[in-house]
Parts: structure tokens; sequence; C-alpha cells
């Protein structure tokens, strides 16, 4: 099924055909082997029920080792979090970790495993909406964005050439120049120069005009990314490229880290913030605290697996040596807030739209309710980067107003059919 243009895709367009070469030698595929069994045994503390942190207990206690794993929350899935509730009729929506790209070959043994169900991320046959420059502009599945419509100062020769023309055209050398990121020795030597240089900086070198630039960048017009390297950038478009289509996971995306929890139920312990991490030649030591009260937990090894935010409140002793320090210190994370919006009706679905789209905010718009019955439906503002801190620190109310004026643009008559909605401000997440 054609992925319709979302941040995270609309560059990917011309990487296949400017990356055939380095397609055809690299294939992603990765399925975990079977731990040997323990002899002996080893007691093994985990921090952390993420699914990273979940899926080395389940694999290390299926090995034979004793786990306990400290979760700080009351749930397990860390960032991956299905909404149930305030919505009516039994609609749910993903505020976190939502699509599965047909590539996460981990993922999918493990959703396989579980007998989990998948379905499209995206609904087939229908319209994307692309909101740029102020103008709204009806995509039919499987096409690309009419550029003869972009409101942007584009050349002739740039219109006709198309999106995936001019990316092949602008970054179609450096994205065959970067190699195989697969490889321990990556980047080669020819591409160390593009982590110096900002897409930008280097689109401008290659007689882009003003319009392309500006397209080009669309998807990652935020301030965090204007610092972005071009490396990244394309290593990102690389990655995305293999993509042929993106899943989801029926029930919610959450239902696959409770299925881990439900085969380590007596093996996490919830509302169990780490403190401090001990550490001699023998043993680990992780201290944790419990309304007001520590525990202490001895194990032979410990696994880390929480991100660096909440492990930079974690004292250790010993510490890190000074590189790892200063990781853990420098290390940005992005920001991401979602936002979702119940309404009386899918509307949109009258003019045989599909619920998805981009817009000058920026954000993506999803529809995680397209596969859900009933006559109610959800739309689910994506927001990232400034414009997830700027709308995550407003007040409730005055968020989902903000919000629901900025889906108005792209799908009118949502003022209209609002009926409410909530949102996940994950920088408001200690965890």
């Amino acid at each position: 099924m054609p992925i319709p243009i979302d941040r995270r895709a609309f560059l990917k367009l011309g990487a296949s055909a400017a990356s055939a070469h380095w397609a055809s030698q690299y294939v992603w595929s990765f399925v975990p082997r079977p731990l040997p069994q323990a002899a002996p045994a080893k007691r093994i503390l985990i921090i952390g029920a993420g699914l990273a942190g979940l899926v080395a207990g389940y694999e290390l206690t299926q090995a034979g080792h004793d786990v306990i794993i400290l979760e700080a929350k009351l749930r397990p899935g860390g960032h991956v979090l299905t909404l149930r509730e305030p919505f009516s009729d039994g609609l749910y929506a993903d505020a976190g970790a939502a699509r599965i790209p047909d590539n996460h070959d981990l993922t999918l043994h493990y959703v396989q495993q579980f007998g989990l169900t998948l379905v499209p991320f995206y609904p087939a046959n229908l319209t994307n909406i692309t909101l740029i420059g102020g103008k709204r502009i009806p995509t039919p599945a499987g096409q690309q964005l009419d550029l003869s419509q972009v409101p942007l100062s584009l050349t002739p020769e740039e219109r006709q050439l198309g999106l995936s023309g001019l990316v092949v055209k602008y970054l179609g050398a450096a994205l065959s120049a970067i190699g195989d990121p697969g490889t321990p020795d990556w980047p080669p030597g020819p591409a160390k120069s593009y982590d110096q240089i900002t897409m930008a900086e280097f689109l401008r070198e290659q007689g882009a005009s003003a319009g392309a630039i500006e397209l080009l960048e669309w998807p990652y017009a935020t301030a965090e990314d204007d610092r972005a390297s071009l490396l990244w950038i394309l290593r990102e478009t690389l990655y995305e490229s293999h993509e042929k289509t993106r899943y989801k996971i029926t029930g919610g995306t959450d239902l696959l880290p409770r299925a881990f929890a439900s085969k380590l139920q007596d093996k996490i312990q919830y509302g169990s913030p780490v403190v401090r991490i001990e550490q001699d030649p023998s043993k680990v030591r992780v201290i944790t605290t419990q309304s007001g009260t520590h525990h202490m937990f001895e194990a032979d090894h410990l696994i880390c697996a929480i991100p660096f935010p909440p492990l930079r409140r974690v004292e250790i002793r010993p510490a890190f040596s000074a590189a790892k320090r200063k990781a853990i210190a420098e290390l940005a994370y992005d920001s991401a807030t979602r936002v979702i919006l119940q309404c009386r009706t899918r509307f949109w679905e009258k003019e045989k739209a599909n619920g998805f789209g981009m817009s000058d905010l920026p954000q993506e718009i999803w529809h995680p309710t397209f596969d859900q019955p009933g006559t109610r439906g959800l739309l689910a503002s994506y927001l990232f980067s400034g414009v997830a801190r700027r709308t995550g620190a407003m007040a409730h109310d005055q968020r989902l107003e903000f919000i629901a004026h900025e889906l108005e643009k792209v799908y009118p008559g949502l003022l209209d059919n609002l009926e409410g909605g909530v949102a996940q401000v994950w920088d408001a997440d200690q965890w």
C-alpha cells in the first residue's frame, strides 16, 4: 500500500531511486535467536519496563535467569501509550509510538509471537490533505504532491520534476555517497563533510531555488531541525526508503508491552523509581523509593533501559566515565505532543479524505479510528519540537482550541463536529 506523505515519508519519495545500488546490496532482516540456557542462572536487575526493558526481561527469563524489572510508572510500555478514556463508543488512539514499518523485523517478530493482529496504519484509496503555504491541496492515494498547486517560488523545471525528481536532482548524489549506515565504520570519508552542514546550506550550494529549499525543508521546519546536519537527514531518509508499508496493532499499540508484562507479572515492580545505583567488582545494588521509603535490590548484573533525562537524576557510584557522563548530559531529546480530538461524525469521509495530512504548523494529522466501528471519529495532531513545547505549555482548554482551529484549516467542518479532546504532553512526563 502506498504510504501517504507525512513528515517521516516526505523525502523518501526519491530515496529509493537515488539509492538503488545501496538498497540492492543491503537487506534489512533481524529475528532474535533464543539465548542459551543459563548455567548457572544469574540474578539480573532491569531498570525500566518500556519495550527495551521488557524484551530484555522476557528473553533472559526464557533463558532461565532470575530477573527483576523496576519501573517508576504504574504501567508497562514507557512511551507506548494507548488512550481509551475519555473517548466515547469504545474508540481509542495511540498517544505515543503507533507506526510499525514493515522492516522493523524485531517488533514484528514479537507481534506474531504474541498473536496480535496488524492492520495498515493508513486507509487505502482515499485522499490525503496537505496544507502548505496556507493552501489546502488534496492528493489522491498513490500520487505525489502536485507541485503545480504548491504556492512556493519554484522554477518551471522544478515544478515539472515533481517532488521525487527534486529529491533526486538535489539530494540524489549525496544519498548515494553516504553508503550503508549499518556498517561499523560509517560514514565513509567523503560523506563526513555532510555532518558539518545543514540541508538548507547544501541545497543552496546545489543551486536549488528558495522555493525548493523551503519545500524540501518543510517537513523539518523547526528550530531544532534547522540545526540538524544533512548527514542525519540523509541517513533517516535512506532507512525509511526501505519501507513499503506501515502497520498498527488492532486494539492499540500498548497491547504489545502488556503482552510482555503478562509473561513477567511477578517480576515487575511498579511505582519503583530508581534513585541510586551502586557497583563493586562482584555485585550491583539499586536503591528505589516508594512513598518516601527506600528499598535496596542486589544482583549480579544490571541493565539500564531508561532514557537519559531520568537517568540524569540517578546517583551512580562509582560514576560513569567522563565520556559517558558527557553523552548522558548532552544528548538532546526532541519534544512531542499528541492532541486527539473526538468528532461527532467522520465528516472528512464525505470528500473521500482519509483523515491524514500535514500542515504549516508544522504537524502531522492522523485518523486513528478509520478501522474502528461507529459514526464518531478521532483526529490526532502530532506535534514535535518547538511547536510541541509551545502547545504543551498551554492550558488544556487553550491547547484544544488552538489545535481545533489549526485542524479546521485542513479539514473544514471540524469545529462544527468537535465534542472534546485530550492531550499527551511528553515533556510533562517525568519518566
